[in-house]
């Protein structure tokens, strides 16, 4: 009983006006199809609490904050335990995370908007913005008799686009996993010395071979913290002065930045368990000023904030009588692009998972995993934080679960999508 007072007391507080604007966030669904969704009831929203409340009192995570939004409103919303472990100070609405590459979401949106207002081409090369990828190579292993694999550079066979940035398809890597030679270099620390701005960091990576040549693999990437820099010289802003103007402030998201200034909001910052720190490289301390705005890992936020940003989405590009985005431009971002018509093959790190493709910025839903009705069409992503969205149409919902626990994360998203599309008579089938 005392958490349904809870889950009450914090939706009274979204519809009173500690949620900005969000009573107002209509949602674009046809009423035929709203109508038909399934919704959840009582007992599934107590299971679904239950869940994260266990894994708080088992230590397995600090604390949480978990939103079910369907037809633009509110049905559960429930902060559990604390947000800094070593204070002890509990979980509230208004905490700020490290979303990490959840900001990958927000960067695309940035750049499609640009490519409606006719500023980008999809299928424009890179090069056309950051001069320095004029020159990029391919960086093949090549394997000798004493066991090392020095590497031999190839000429591009079609320029890196802007499509290839946005699906992660520009042979552009990260140097976090694997262990090919050019992914190691990725992982030299130097790439991220000093005080960089977007525009040296795009130049650093671009002397850097590729892994693959564009629009052959997937591969998990600083494609957006290139995409982030095309964005600047595309808009004639930074990354964040450009976010804000079209996107942070319509939108009501005051609390996204690429780091908490306003020292009053340090005490609201979610810490991990000392156990379960996990850095990104060059993404420090989120109260650190720093010049390096990366589209890829660098945003903070608060639920409250990226709720509105993907109502907006949902909603086909609109919230609250403003436009954003086209419906068809949402439709395309949100659709496969890496489907086998393309020839695209999968890196071995596949994050999407064997049921997904990738559209440009979100893992897209193409099959439901076995023994499932898991909805199609369903995008989402997750950061190295724990922090994880996914936004279903079918059933016009979105769910957020704000967390700092690193190793936790995935494990969690699976299990509470689970009993989630399980109330929604989606999971096992029964014939």
């Amino acid at each position: 009983m005392a958490g349904r007072r809870l889950v009450a007391a914090a939706l009274a507080i979204f519809f009173i006006g500690g949620w900005p604007h969000e009573a107002r966030a209509e949602s674009q669904v046809p009423p035929s199809r709203a109508a038909l969704a399934p919704t959840f009831s009582r007992a599934a929203l107590d299971r679904i609490g239950d869940y994260i409340r266990n894994e708080v009192a088992t230590g397995e995570i600090p604390g949480a904050i978990l939103l079910i939004q369907q037809h633009g409103k509110p049905v559960y919303f429930e902060c559990f335990g604390v947000r800094a472990p070593e204070t002890g100070q509990p979980m509230t609405p208004d905490t700020i995370f490290q979303i990490y590459s959840m900001s990958k979401a927000v960067t695309s949106v940035a750049a499609m908007m640009l490519v409606d207002d006719g500023k980008l081409a999809l299928d424009e090369p890179v090069s056309k913005y950051i001069h320095a990828f004029a020159d990029a190579k391919v960086g093949v292993d090549l394997s000798d008799e004493a066991g090392q694999y020095p590497l031999k550079l190839e000429p591009l066979k079609r320029p890196i686009t802007i499509r290839d940035l946005l699906r992660h398809t520009s042979g552009i890597t990260y140097g976090f996993f694997g262990e090919t030679a050019v992914q190691k270099l990725y992982a030299n620390p130097q790439l991220y010395a000093g005080d960089f701005d977007n525009a040296e960091f795009a130049d650093r990576i671009a002397t850097l071979p590729l892994a693959d040549q564009p629009a052959t693999r997937w591969n998990y990437s600083h494609s957006t913290d290139v995409l982030g820099r095309v964005v600047e010289v595309a808009s004639g802003q930074t990354l964040f002065q450009f976010e804000k103007q079209r996107l942070f402030d319509p939108l009501g998201m005051s609390e996204t930045a690429y780091y908490v200034a306003d020292q009053a909001k340090w005490p609201r910052i979610a810490q991990p368990f000392p156990v379960d720190r996990f850095r990104v490289a060059g993404i420090k301390d989120p109260t650190l000023p720093r010049r390096w705005e990366s589209g890829g890992a660098g945003l903070v936020s608060t639920i409250g904030d990226y709720a509105r940003f993907l109502q907006m989405l949902l909603n086909g590009g609109k919230l609250d009588g403003k436009r954003y985005l086209k419906s068809e431009t949402v439709a395309l971002m949100t659709s496969d692009q890496i489907g086998p018509e393309t020839g695209i093959i999968h890196d071995p790190f596949y994050f999407p998972g064997p049921t997904s493709g990738f559209g440009l910025g979100f893992a897209v839903r193409t099959s439901p995993p076995p023994n499932t009705t898991w909805p199609l069409g369903e995008y989402r992503w997750d950061g190295a934080g724990g922090s994880f969205y996914f936004v279903d149409p079918q059933d016009d919902m979105l769910v957020i679960c704000m967390v700092q626990a690193p190793t936790q994360g995935g494990r969690i998203q699976l299990a509470l999508k689970t009993i989630m599309f399980e109330a929604l008579g989606k999971g096992l089938r029964k014939d």
